[in-house]
């Protein structure tokens, strides 16, 4: 099922709808879809390195704008839809602390949340909960993000062909490498931050 799936996303990663298809998930994933947008860059970068840089800026483009989206949930909307994805995600008793840490720290909770795979849109709608500001948000976003994307097309561009043989020959690892780190940043951000 596995191999399906990936010579599947492997086989769209050409499709001429397949960037609209990264940008909508980049922007989702930013303000309350639970799937990153490495899932779908990592097979279109493979599949096509030359376009490498424009798909991570896509990304990354996509990704700013989904945070503002959530960033939105969070500052108008938070009774309603952001307290909602936050329970959704079972981060509702850690909001309120995570609010009180922005006073002192949101600069650099923006910037490595950003980068890690704890679930960015958890730092999007809390950072419009705690009234952090919108100007500054966005410029940290835009270098996490970037940061992030960038990286990940970079270590593809450069190591693709071995990347994707390395992938191809031991898919059922690499798969469970990926929900470990997915997982890993839920469980993270439910029991340690």
């Amino acid at each position: 099922m596995l191999r399906r799936l990936y010579n599947w996303t492997m086989a769209f990663a050409g499709h001429r709808h397949a960037t609209w298809v990264l940008a909508v998930v980049s922007f989702a994933e930013s303000s309350f879809f639970p799937i990153p947008p490495d899932v779908l860059l990592v097979p279109m970068v493979l599949a096509n390195r030359d376009k490498a840089w424009r798909l991570a800026a896509i990304c990354a483009v996509a990704s700013v704008a989904g945070g503002i989206a959530g960033y939105m949930i969070g500052a108008v909307l938070y009774d309603s839809v952001g307290a909602w994805v936050i329970r959704l995600y079972g981060y509702g008793e850690q909001v309120e602390a995570f609010r009180h840490a922005y006073a002192e720290w949101g600069t650099w909770i923006i910037l490595i949340k950003g980068l890690t795979p704890i679930p960015y849109k958890i730092v999007t709608i809390t950072s419009g909960f705690a009234g952090y500001d919108l100007g500054w948000f966005i410029v940290l976003s835009a270098i996490t993000r970037s940061a992030r994307f960038f990286l990940v097309a970079a270590l593809l561009y450069f190591y693709g062909e071995p990347v994707r043989n390395f992938i191809e020959k031991r898919l059922e690892m690499v798969m469970a490498g990926v929900a470990v780190v997915v997982l890993g940043g839920f469980v993270i951000v439910r029991y340690v931050v």
